[in-house]
C-alpha cells in the first residue's frame, strides 16, 4: 500500500470535513465520527480528521496511480471548498 500525508491550515478544519463528507457522500461511502472522517475511493480511502489548527489528510491506495488519484480528488475538492481562503496547492508527503 502506498500512503501520503498532508495538512490544510485553517481555523475551519470541521467545517471543510463535514461540507467533504457531505459532498462525497452521493458518490461513495463516507464515514464521519465527529472530527474524523474516511473517504472510500474506487482508487483508495481518504482519511481526515479535524484539529485546531486545519484538516490533516491520509490518503492510501494500493498503486502509485491510484495514490495520485486519492490525492488529486480531494485536494481538488477540498481547494474548491476553501476558495475563499485563497489557498495554494497541498503539500504531500510520503508516509512511512
Amino acid at each position: 500500500m502506498q500512503e501520503a500525508t498532508t495538512h490544510f491550515a485553517t481555523d475551519d478544519g470541521q467545517k471543510y470535513l463535514t461540507q467533504l463528507c457531505k459532498h462525497f457522500a452521493h458518490k461513495i461511502d463516507v464515514e464521519q465520527a465527529g472530527d474524523r472522517a474516511e473517504l472510500r475511493f474506487s482508487c483508495g480511502t481518504g482519511y481526515l480528521q479535524a484539529t485546531p489548527d486545519g484538516l490533516s489528510i491520509r490518503a492510501r491506495s494500493p498503486g502509485e496511480a491510484d495514490l495520485d488519484d486519492t490525492k488529486s480528488v480531494i485536494e481538488s475538492h477540498l481547494l474548491r471548498f476553501a476558495f475563499r481562503e485563497q489557498p495554494g496547492s497541498l503539500h504531500w508527503q510520503a508516509a512511512g
